[in-house]
């Protein structure tokens, strides 16, 4: 089959790396794709978001499956769009999206099917916002309802940075027309987890659990990102927890889209805390995660293109996916300055040393090529992926292959995967 990739990160890299492995895959391309992409795809220059030339290639590139990456094109109905014409596609459709691109109508499908999550509210006008945290006094998160790439999050253990937080996200405008609703949370406790899913209707497959490290800097301090780091799996979740997750998050949040009258095909990720009374869902994604792909599917030993199609098709009952039992690892390294304004084009040295290392994969996300050069292009440059007998000697071979790699400014947390190490 003829497959075309929507994306350019880290995730769309490694999901391209598995995706030319299927023998079921003939030709990849992948829209617009980035240097090490290319290494396994043909990239095309489409953006994301340029629904009608990706619509124009499919039809000219005879594509017969589309796998949809990051979540704007989800959310703008490129889904809904490819489906009219008769292609396959993985990933949710524009109305199963909203799950992610509408922080409020996640929050009512966990309202309306008693998912446990924290207590929420929220509000299109400043001045009730603020009167709102005024009145609550006591540590707050708040968040912009709409996409903001995963940066839409403030941590607020004091009254005026909730206030603070809602000056920047509505006032400012600082996330665009995502802030144009704030959700404001209470503040939940507890060791955090990712859970990912693939989801065809009713059906839903557990994928192994991760862990990502939001925080830009050690010890989990300092602003938010898309992500620093994960690792797969996580020790937090065992066995007894997994089966907690699965009766209590995700077959009610399914089912609960099912009442809504939304055919869910794609995948699901539940971003959740491990609280005292048991697992609380924090947010939800209609898509892969980045960077827990990453250590997924290295640690992925299956056809992910058999899969994806048994999604797309409603067998996925009928499939079973091994994993590699060894833990994965893997260390984001960023531009100076992210999450904030940054530089880019500058020349990145060392990546093919780290990558001939055994057990080791480095996953470009924010990357160009400029001749024989490759240059950063973004905030997330890179992630060094490495697999190990222990989460401790993954962590070891990652940070041993990320001293190899080197760009002006470049920054990476130095402890990813210190809570499992502990």
């Amino acid at each position: 089959m003829r497959v075309l990739l929507i994306g350019s990160g880290g995730r769309e890299h490694a999901l391209a790396w598995r995706l030319a492995d299927s023998p079921l895959c003939t030709a990849l391309y992948c829209a617009p794709g980035n240097p090490g992409i290319e290494q396994v795809a043909e990239l095309v220059p489409i953006a994301v978001d340029d629904l009608a030339k990706i619509e124009s290639f499919v039809r000219q590139q005879k594509i017969e499956l589309v796998v949809i990456g990051p979540e704007d094109p989800l959310a703008m109905g490129l889904t809904d769009r490819l489906q009219k014409g008769g292609v396959k596609v993985f990933g949710p459709n524009r109305a199963a999206a909203q799950i992610e691109a509408d922080k409020w109508f996640a929050k009512e499908i966990m309202r309306n099917q008693s998912i446990p999550t924290a207590e929420a509210r929220s509000f299109t006008q400043v001045e009730q916002a603020e009167e709102y945290v005024r009145f609550r006094n006591e540590p707050l998160v708040i968040k912009a309802a709409g996409l903001a790439k995963g940066k839409g999050v403030t941590l607020c253990y004091r009254t005026e940075d909730a206030l603070e937080a809602i000056d920047r996200v509505m006032r400012q405008q600082e996330f665009g027309a995502a802030g144009a609703r704030v959700v404001i949370e209470e503040l939940m406790q507890g060791p955090e987890c990712s859970i990912l899913a693939f989801v065809s209707g009713r059906s839903i497959y557990t994928m192994e659990s991760a862990q990502d490290h939001k925080p830009i800097d050690d010890g989990d301090t300092g602003p938010m990102t898309g992500g620093m780091g994960a690792y797969s799996p996580t020790p937090v979740v065992t066995d007894s927890i997994t089966s907690q997750i699965e009766r209590d998050i995700l077959v009610p949040t399914i089912d609960g889209m099912v009442r809504e009258g939304i055919d869910y095909r794609g995948v699901l990720y539940a971003g959740l805390m491990l609280t005292s009374s048991g697992p609380r869902v924090l947010e939800f994604n209609c898509r892969f995660g980045d960077p827990e792909t990453q250590p997924l599917m290295m640690r992925f030993k299956g056809d992910l293109m058999r899969i994806m199609l048994a999604v797309v098709d409603g067998t996925l009952d009928q499939i079973q996916i091994p994993w590699d039992p060894r833990p994965c690892l893997s260390v984001v390294a960023t531009s100076k300055g992210y999450p904030g304004k940054y530089p880019k084009g500058l020349e990145i040295t060392g990546l093919d040393e780290a990558d001939a290392m055994t057990d080791v994969k480095v996953f470009h996300s924010g990357t160009r090529r400029d001749g024989k050069r490759i240059l950063t292009d973004g905030g997330r440059v890179l992630s060094v992926t490495a697999l190990g007998d222990t989460i401790a000697s993954a962590q070891k071979r990652a940070y041993e292959a990320m001293k190899k790699i080197h760009f002006d400014g470049m920054h990476y947390r130095h402890d990813i995967g210190h809570q499992a190490v502990r």
